[in-house]
């Protein structure tokens, strides 16, 4: 674990903590009012992971809930119960995985140009989530989304300036005249214990048919393969394995529904989003995962007075930035076009098809690999043939 002086707590450690609240905060929302799951055991378990990430890692390493999962979920096809035991299962099957080598067997034959693929179709569907949010508010809602990101884009890399602390900060100041029910709040204010997951053991196959299946093309695709590819692409002297990335998020799933919680993972796009508002260190995520802790242990009966008070148009604002530097990444591509035409192939599926980071997946690897289709040599890219 690295040391904690080679963490930071500064302000644009502050400033990038916001930068994955765009994805985490609606799916959240989301699943606990399909659920009526306890909000203190959800939250504080949360937080704990967030706070364990930035420490084990050191990096801005994101942990996010499992979207596949929370998307049935959401749409009250499955119960919290169900979620929570799919969550256990989901680690107990990605520690397998990893102990057993099959994680790193695939970094060696899925390429690089497949990964780009994968965290362009990421980007493209947060680029989606984000015009969805900004026009939640119609033309003022497009107006405060425009103003952020070009203020964040404006002052990116400014050491004194952190513009996603000035977005972040307008906006919540903004909640707190315009939005916040104070009594509310105050009325919800209070100590609470998180409870054990209640997990109804006789729908296990359930559990893995509706949920636990569907999930793991994503989990391997987004949270472990992506990730890992991106720590390399904007952190080059401190590598990650897939192996290690795969125990994490074996372990986060192992002991979150013990505590309450809900099923969670790794992404790319939440580490390029802490990444695009200034975080280049775990203190980013520690600082995030206090936030999700206090509220857990002192206003979860209050969570949607909190869920409701933050602007939409700013989580917009924030997702499209982190869009932004995913699809970037395309930029090593540029060069060879059968590469970035392989590329676009790959987020196009991601994106559109069913099963979509499973399907671009593997028909980006049968068309890198195909002779007949595509010579290898001609769409390596400058990254180098494999991950």
């Amino acid at each position: 674990m690295p040391a904690l002086s080679k963490l930071r707590f500064d302000r644009h450690e502050l400033a990038g903590a916001f930068g994955d609240i765009g994805t985490d905060l609606p799916l959240i929302a989301g699943i606990l009012l399909a659920t009526k799951l306890d909000a203190a055991g959800v939250f504080i378990a949360f937080g704990l992971a967030q706070i364990a990430s930035g420490l084990r890692y050191g990096l801005p390493m994101p942990v996010q809930p499992l979207k596949a999962m929370a998307v049935v979920v959401i749409a009250g096809q499955a119960s919290g119960g169900l979620l929570q035991l799919a969550g256990l299962m989901s680690g107990a099957l990605m520690l397998l995985l990893s102990v057993s080598g099959l994680l790193d067997r695939l970094q060696k034959v899925i390429p690089v140009v497949v990964v780009r693929g994968m965290q362009a179709g990421l980007g493209i569907a947060l680029a989606r989530t984000a015009f969805n949010l900004a026009g939640r508010d119609q033309a003022w809602g497009w107006i405060a989304a425009a103003s952020a990101v070009g203020l964040l884009v404006w002052l990116r890399g400014h050491r004194r300036v952190p513009g996603a602390l000035l977005v972040v900060g307008a906006g919540v100041v903004w909640a707190a005249f315009h939005r916040i029910d104070w009594p509310v709040l105050i009325q919800g204010f209070g100590w609470v214990t998180p409870r054990p997951a209640v997990l109804p053991w006789e729908q296990w196959l359930t559990a893995l048919t509706l949920l636990v299946l569907p999930q793991l093309p994503l989990s391997l695709s987004n949270s472990i393969i992506a990730t890992q590819r991106t720590v390399t692409d904007l952190f080059p002297e401190r590598p990650v394995t897939l192996r290690g990335i795969g125990r994490t998020y074996s372990l986060m799933n192992l002991l979150s529904p013990w505590i309450g919680g809900i099923p969670m993972c790794h992404g790319c796009g939440g580490l390029a989003g802490y990444y695009a508002l200034g975080a280049r260190t775990g203190g980013s995520v520690v600082m995030y995962g206090s936030l999700y802790l206090l509220i857990g242990v002192c206003f979860s009966a209050a969570f949607q007075e909190v869920l409701r008070a933050f602007p939409a148009p700013v989580l917009g604002a924030v997702l499209l930035v982190e869009a932004g530097v995913l699809l970037l990444l395309l930029r090593d591509l540029v060069r060879t076009p059968a590469a970035l035409g392989l590329a676009a192939v790959v987020a196009l599926l991601c994106v559109f098809a069913p099963q979509g980071y499973l399907v671009g997946m593997i028909a980006g690897c049968l068309l890198f690999y195909a002779p007949r289709l595509l010579r290898p040599a001609a769409i390596s890219g400058p990254a180098g043939s494999s991950v």
